[in-house]
């Protein structure tokens, strides 16, 4: 783990997943097969400490990207207010973000997607999970499911 410039905002591991879980998009970072970055905000939830999951479609180039390299960073903003501070005539941003690397992996195992594409339902619209079985009854082989374990402890930082 790298070092902080400013280590006085830095936040231990369990802050820094509780800015991954209330941030509404987390932004998942790759590496595309010609070696050019990939990062798009995604709609990520979590599992316990290390694991996270999100879903997608069965092709395309997140897909191809973790199969061309797994390794992925995730970053997650859950406050940000910018500020302007009149006493020291200076412009800044008060905010909670948080950090963590982890390697990628599709998930094939019908049972694992199902409890993954259950808590990102639960997590994103939990008044409509009536509806949740019949959407994977018609959904579950055309939606991948991909499984993201920390490979490192997330590291959070605040100002306030």
């Amino acid at each position: 783990m790298r070092q902080m410039r400013k280590a006085s905002r830095q936040m231990d591991a369990a802050w820094a997943l509780e800015v991954i879980d209330k941030a509404p998009y987390v932004t998942v970072s790759m590496t595309r097969p010609d070696g050019t970055p990939y990062g798009l905000p995604l709609s990520l939830v979590r599992k316990d400490d290390t694991t996270f999951y999100f879903h997608c479609a069965d092709e395309g180039e997140k897909i191809d990207c973790i199969r061309h390299n797994p390794i992925v960073s995730i970053s997650a903003v859950s406050k940000c207010h910018p500020k302007y501070e009149e006493e020291k005539n200076n412009f800044t941003e008060h905010f909670n973000s948080a950090i963590a690397i982890g390697k990628a992996e599709i998930v094939y195992d019908n049972t694992e997607k199902i409890l993954a594409l259950r808590l990102i339902c639960q997590r994103f619209l939990p008044g409509y999970m009536e509806y949740f079985d019949e959407a994977i009854a018609r959904s579950l082989d055309r939606t991948a499911v991909i499984k993201i374990i920390l490979t490192e402890p997330p590291v959070g930082k605040c100002k306030s």
